[in-house]
């Protein structure tokens, strides 16, 4: 007999599966960008609030990912100093400002925004922030939930250059419970990681054409320590989380 669990992997597994057509050109123009930030010694940032800051410490210090990711990350925006009070701010405008003012971010950079609703008022911010100062801005987001929530507002997708859709039904959760009208099994998280590891996989086989790929290692394989130590003496005077 089929369990929930199976059904929410068969979603999950088809969902991605989907994406990989769906996303082949954006994803590509994404690599693309990151490419050319790479290659001007720029940087790429990433900025989410709530669970969808995940993504950015996702390729944050990341064995197989590079050493040119910076997060953005902020306790009140975030989770573990209190999720009520987190949830309260990514909805007000002029939060996210202060934090950006801590990350030099310009014409040469590439900045992520992670928002599955997209409609919250610290991403969009960010995203208005990020263009302002000339970066190349990508967002990861469910043009199908933004579009139901937004009710006439403003949307992730509207202000970003490159719109990856995660094809997160509004909601996020995507299996129903027998017995109950609610569901579970969110798959923005799981999805988002996916494509930013995807982007990130595409970069570093151009970047190591050119024969500078900085990808670091998991500290437990060999030649990790070298490696590593020589990316985070390179990158750590621009990235304050190294």
């Amino acid at each position: 007999m089929n369990t929930i669990q199976d059904a929410y992997f068969s979603d999950l597994i088809a969902r991605l599966t989907a994406l990989k057509a769906t996303l082949a050109e954006p994803m590509a123009q994404a690599v693309d960008a990151i490419v050319e930030t790479a290659r001007r010694d720029g940087l790429v940032y990433v900025f989410g609030t709530g669970h969808s800051h995940m993504l950015a410490e996702e390729v944050h210090f990341r064995a197989g990912g590079l050493a040119l990711t910076v997060p953005i990350l902020a306790g009140p925006t975030m989770l573990h100093e209190g999720a009520v009070a987190g949830t309260a701010y990514e909805r007000m405008e002029g939060v996210v400002g202060p934090i950006m003012d801590r990350y030099p971010i310009g014409p040469d950079d590439v900045l992520f925004v992670s928002s599955n609703s997209g409609v919250n008022a610290a991403p969009l911010e960010a995203a208005r922030i990020g263009k302002a100062r000339g970066a190349t801005v990508i967002a990861i987001t469910s043009v199908d939930y933004s579009s139901a929530a937004a009710k006439g507002r403003e949307r992730l997708a509207d202000l970003a250059d490159i719109v990856l859709d995660n094809g997160a039904p509004p909601g996020d959760a995507v299996i129903g419970v027998e017995g109950s009208e609610l569901k579970v099994g969110p798959v923005s998280t799981a999805i988002g990681v996916a494509i930013i590891n995807a982007i990130m996989a595409g970069v570093a086989a151009c970047l190591v054409g050119d024969g500078n790929a900085p990808i670091y290692l998991s500290a437990n394989m060999p030649g990790a320590r070298e490696n590593n130590e020589q990316l985070v003496a390179r990158f750590r005077p621009r990235n304050p989380h190294l």
